[in-house]
């Protein structure tokens, strides 16, 4: 079941994805394809990992991870396996007659749903496939493919749990994502609401991954029952926050009667709403002084004729960001600046994702513990600061936050 209406209130339970080997099979070449920056080594990257698991853990918060709650989905049936399966085929553009019949019955031959799905995260290729039996069928595509040639290409993104879907609420929002790299993310989210015995039938979807505009997890902010905030960024356009507005006001079980949509810079350094400004607690928000001169605040309510063109109410909101937070929140808000305000040093901390803070609870944040000046600066806010290490972590230009999906929190 899914409980969040909050990004403050205490953390129960949290999704987590384990980086695995699809951070082997990023190259040089395929860097910026794959929206990385540089290579993580591995072993570390994982032990950093766990290190976060484990300061969840230690703080009360269970946790999950998105490949043991997939291959739960898969050993459901022979049915849900294959479908799956012939999905993740078709969406990573595996279309010849003769490499579908090979990496089908490579991943079905599989007996350990767990070694499947992370197979299909880490890539496949051609060189594992068994093509012993098309020794007579040569075609222009075997004579001109490497053995070393992704058919289905890595997922290295996928340990940033945030993004291909949020949980709003009592429901989701299954996300289409920006880049076509991270499209195949939202299939696990997909099938384990669909399928899961903790989530089918008990999530109300808000947004689909089938729907024509992109929008990312990291771009939505739980502000509190009654509100969501929603980046319109690099990798949310209006036009999806327009639709989730819509689908969220059609909903009468769904509280949330007011979207704030927050206009950032569309850059790779602000990706997402997150990456810029988080909520820490009650009254305190951490954020990136480089947005200040540009940030836009909209207001969206439901319009006065449902389902017509008249359906929602947009307005922008012209006054500080401290002001229209402390006016939607009804208490007095404090801003905390990344690296203390500091402009050089902000944008130094803020590229390691200095304001990307996971908080667990009201006035507990969990950060890296790279970025030393925002997080002196936090403590000296009252805050409780949990650092974890994120040399490797980060080079994917993801933080705490970044790399966990809220599935319960306290009400």
């Amino acid at each position: 079941m899914i409980q969040v209406t909050s990004e403050i209130k205490p953390l129960k339970k949290v999704l987590l994805h384990r980086p695995g080997k699809e951070l082997l099979n990023l190259t040089p070449d395929t860097l910026e394809r794959l929206l990385f920056d540089d290579i993580p080594y591995l072993p570390d990257a994982q032990q950093e990992h766990d290190e976060f698991a484990s300061v969840l853990r230690e703080n009360g918060v269970e946790v999950v991870y998105l490949e043991d709650l997939m291959s739960e989905v898969l050993s459901l049936s022979e049915e849900i396996k294959e479908k799956f399966i012939r999905q993740f085929m078709y969406e990573a553009g595996i279309r010849t007659p003769k490499y579908k019949t090979l990496v089908f019955d490579y991943l079905n031959n599989m007996k350990d749903m767990k070694e499947l799905v992370l197979k299909t995260m880490e890539g496949i290729q051609i060189g594992e496939l068994d093509s012993k039996k098309w020794v007579f069928e040569k075609s222009l595509v075997d004579l001109v493919s490497e053995e070393s040639k992704f058919i289905a290409e890595p997922m290295p993104n996928l340990y940033f749990t945030r993004d291909p879907f949020a949980s709003v609420g009592h429901g989701v929002t299954l996300h289409k994502m920006y880049s076509e790299t991270r499209s195949r993310e939202t299939i696990y989210a997909e099938y384990i609401f669909e399928y899961h015995p903790d989530f089918k039938d008990q999530t109300v979807k808000y947004y689909d991954r089938y729907l024509p505009h992109h929008m990312e997890g990291g771009d939505v902010l739980n502000l509190n029952e009654h509100i969501l905030a929603v980046g319109y960024s690099q990798r949310t356009s209006a036009e999806a926050i327009d639709q989730l507005a819509k689908n969220l006001f059609r909903d009468k079980d769904c509280k949330i009667d007011t979207v704030l949509a927050f206009n950032i810079p569309s850059s790779r350094a602000f990706m997402h709403l997150d990456t810029v400004f988080t909520q820490i607690d009650y009254d305190k928000f951490t954020y990136h002084p480089g947005i200040m001169d540009t940030l836009q605040v909209f207001e969206i309510t439901e319009g006065d004729v449902p389902d017509t063109d008249e359906d929602l109410n947009v307005k922008e909101i012209n006054d500080t960001l401290e002001n229209i937070l402390s006016h939607y929140l009804e208490r007095k808000i404090t801003l905390i600046p990344c690296a203390g305000g500091d402009k050089v040093a902000a944008e130094r901390e803020q590229w390691n994702d200095g304001s990307n803070t996971l908080c667990i609870a009201p006035g507990v944040v969990v950060v890296y513990d790279r970025n030393n000046l925002t997080n002196d600066t936090l403590r000296k806010y009252g805050i409780k600061v949990l650092e974890i290490h994120g040399a490797e972590l980060s080079r994917g230009r993801g933080g705490p936050r970044c790399m966990s999906m809220p599935l319960e929190r306290e009400l």
